[in-house]
C-alpha cells in the first residue's frame, strides 16, 4: 500500500512538471504569433521557473529517498541541466533577448516536454510492473 502512495505521488509531481513546461511553451508560442507582448510573456514564463526547477528536484529527492534508484537516476540529467542552467543564470528569459532566443527557448522546453512524457511513461510502467509482480507473489505464496 505504500508504493502506491509512493507511486501516487510521483506520478502528480510528474503531471505538475508537465503542466508547467506545457504552460511555459504555450506563452513562447502565443509570443511567436503574436498574442502577447514580449514583457507579458517573459514574464509569465520567469514566474514558473523557479517552481519547476524545485518540482524537479522534490522528485528526484523523492525517488532518492524511497529507494528508487533507476528513477532517480533518470532524473537526475533533467536535474543537473536545471542546476547548469541556473548557475550560467540562464534560467530566466530576457525580454530584450526573447525573440532572438526563441527558437532556441522552445526547443529546449519541447525536450523537456519529451523527456518528461517519457519518464512519465516508465512511472506507469514501473507500477504496472510492482503490481503484476505483487499479484504473481500472492499466487506462489498460496500454492
Amino acid at each position: 500500500m505504500a508504493d502506491l502512495f509512493v507511486w501516487l505521488i510521483s506520478f502528480f509531481l510528474l503531471i505538475a512538471l508537465l503542466v508547467l513546461i506545457t504552460f511555459q511553451l504555450m506563452c513562447l508560442a502565443d509570443l511567436e504569433f503574436d498574442y502577447i507582448n514580449p514583457y507579458d510573456s517573459s514574464t509569465r514564463i520567469n514566474r514558473v521557473v523557479m517552481p519547476e526547477f524545485i518540482t524537479q528536484a522534490v522528485l528526484c529527492f523523492f525517488y532518492l529517498v524511497t529507494r528508487h534508484w533507476i528513477m532517480a537516476l533518470f532524473c537526475v540529467p533533467y536535474l543537473l541541466f536545471n542546476i547548469r542552467l541556473y548557475r550560467r543564470r540562464m534560467h530566466l528569459i530576457d525580454v530584450t533577448e526573447i525573440f532572438n532566443l526563441l527558437s532556441w527557448e522552445k526547443k529546449q522546453r519541447l525536450i523537456k516536454l519529451f523527456y518528461l512524457v517519457f519518464i512519465l511513461f516508465l512511472s506507469v510502467f514501473w507500477y504496472r510492473q510492482f503490481e503484476r509482480l505483487n499479484c504473481l507473489s500472492i499466487l506462489w505464496i498460496s500454492l
